[in-house]
């Protein structure tokens, strides 16, 4: 079983709101079979802020985590903008995920609110 983390908070830094800090991750469960009972095995970064959606592609090797907005971010004493975009994870044999790559997209003034992935 999957979930994203996703922290969003910001504090003011240099007159900007920027990032405050936090986990933005993809936590992996194992599930006792027994019980149900869900047991973390894993968090992976996605290395962008707020993983809104993510969705595993139908072959269940491939995760796409979706960030939708880009974020000001202190960087030392400067302030960058990590953009929004979508993460891609190798989903391994026991489940565990692999960091691939992130791809960035530029939404402008828009949102990024939902992404999916359908077979062709």
């Amino acid at each position: 079983m999957y979930g994203a983390n996703r922290a969003e908070e910001t504090t003011e830094f240099q007159g900007k709101q920027v990032f405050k800090g936090g986990e933005n991750s993809i936590v992996v469960y194992s599930i006792d079979q027994s019980t149900g009972e869900p047991t973390p095995i894993q968090h992976i970064e996605t290395r962008a802020i707020h993983p809104r959606t993510f969705h595993i592609d139908p072959s269940g090797r491939m995760l796409v985590a979706q960030h939708n907005l880009p974020v000001d971010v202190r960087d030392g004493d400067a302030v960058r903008t990590v953009p929004a975009g979508l993460s891609v994870l190798r989903v391994g044999d026991d489940g565990k995920l692999t960091f691939v790559r992130k791809y960035d997209i530029d939404v402008g003034d828009k949102t990024m609110f939902w992404m999916g992935m359908v077979q062709l």
